[in-house]
């Protein structure tokens, strides 16, 4: 989703692809196959066969070591390792952004079971457990009222696993999130706040802007983003998922270091892409407009399809709704997988979220409805 942008731009990408039909390497002609966290690997991406004006990331499962090392050589590495740890691991995200007075759950790093027993008797008896490196999409996570909930991840630990962290079981209203750019200069924008919502901890649907969201809250959630943007160092993209809670305000959940599902709607929704933005960031040129495009858009997530090829449904959508913005990304398809999304634009709300999900629907094969619409927002 950044080739478009980057051809624009006339920005060269080389990238580091997990296999030869990577997504990314069916529409980027320099992509060698590696590992991220294969030093060698990255140091040939950056030299070979010219050196790159930049490295950035799709993921944040490249080692700290290693991007310190190559910035040292003089490689301009957009965020750096001190920024991207925290996006990598929840521990000490959730203690930077205390220090910073950022309003986040209550929470606590588990050194033993009988840590979270305290825990759990301090929040009411539930609690979220996170493990504090490598889960992602509701991965390594659970709500628990007992240690032995969650015995396995404590046992791992003990073997050298990710270490275990405990959070408060929010009762909040929504789920929001917010996206900023910041350059290595300064220069920060943000976009209006969406509300997601969740099936089984994946983002299925998005809504620019959040609906009935109050001027002081959207003021709050910029400005929260734009203080952790600055201050934890971060350049390029800056997704952050947020806790709308009655009464309280909003409390920061999660963080990722790139563009993000929650900022997808910006490709058709917004004036400046975060695709365009995250590349003008990390090259430190001036940010673009993030302002809506029109009062609303709604992507909707494809989570599956019972279709053996998801582009036969191209046509079909294009003719019921020639408005539908289809973007597939060239993966197998396999059960709940995010295959692509779909973006609809306009000025009535629940006929723009209609229409999506209808489109969704078709590319998933399945034209009963929606996969999920829940109360309370999941």
């Amino acid at each position: 989703m950044m080739a478009g942008p980057a051809a624009a731009l006339g920005v060269r990408l080389r990238v580091l692809a997990e296999s030869e039909s990577a997504s990314a390497a069916q529409v980027v002609p320099e992509a060698p196959v590696g590992r991220a966290a294969d030093e060698s690997a990255l140091r040939a991406l950056v030299a070979e066969p010219s050196p790159a004006a930049v490295l950035t990331f799709e993921h944040e499962h490249v080692p700290g070591a290693v991007l310190d090392a190559l910035a040292a050589e003089g490689v301009s590495v957009q965020p750096g390792a001190a920024a991207l740890v925290h996006a990598q691991d929840k521990i000490v995200m959730r203690e930077h952004l205390s220090g910073l007075g950022v309003p986040v759950p209550r929470w606590a790093a588990l050194a033993s079971e009988a840590e979270l027993e305290n825990f759990l008797a301090e929040v009411g008896g539930r609690a979220v457990v996170k493990t504090s490196r490598g889960g992602y999409d509701g991965k390594g996570v659970r709500v628990v009222a007992s240690p032995a909930d969650v015995a396995d991840w404590f046992a791992a630990a003990r073997e050298g696993g990710p270490a275990l962290l405990a959070e408060e079981l929010v009762g909040f209203s929504r789920e929001l999130a917010v996206l900023a750019a910041r350059s290595p200069s300064g220069e920060v924008r943000t976009w209006p706040v969406v509300e997601s919502r969740q099936v089984e901890g994946v983002c299925y649907l998005v809504t620019a802007p959040a609906p009935e969201l109050d001027a002081a809250t959207e003021h709050a959630a910029r400005e929260i983003a734009v203080q952790i943007a600055e201050g934890l160092g971060v350049t390029g993209v800056l997704a952050v998922e947020m806790f709308e809670v009655p009464g309280v305000g909003v409390l920061v959940n999660e963080l990722a270091m790139r563009p993000h599902n929650s900022g997808h709607w910006t490709i058709d929704g917004a004036v400046t892409s975060q695709f365009e933005q995250h590349l003008r960031a990390v090259l430190d040129l001036p940010l673009g407009d993030t302002s809506a495009r029109a009062p609303w858009t709604v992507m909707a997530n494809v989570l599956g399809s019972a279709r053996a090829e998801i582009t036969e449904a191209l046509a079909e959508v294009t003719q019921r709704d020639p408005g539908a913005k289809v973007h597939l990304y060239g993966k197998d398809v396999r059960p709940g997988r995010k295959l692509g999304h779909v973006t609809v634009s306009g000025t009535d709300l629940d006929e723009v979220r209609a229409r999506a999900e209808a489109a969704a629907a078709i590319v998933r094969g399945d034209e009963g409805g929606p996969i999920y619409w829940g109360e309370n927002h999941g």
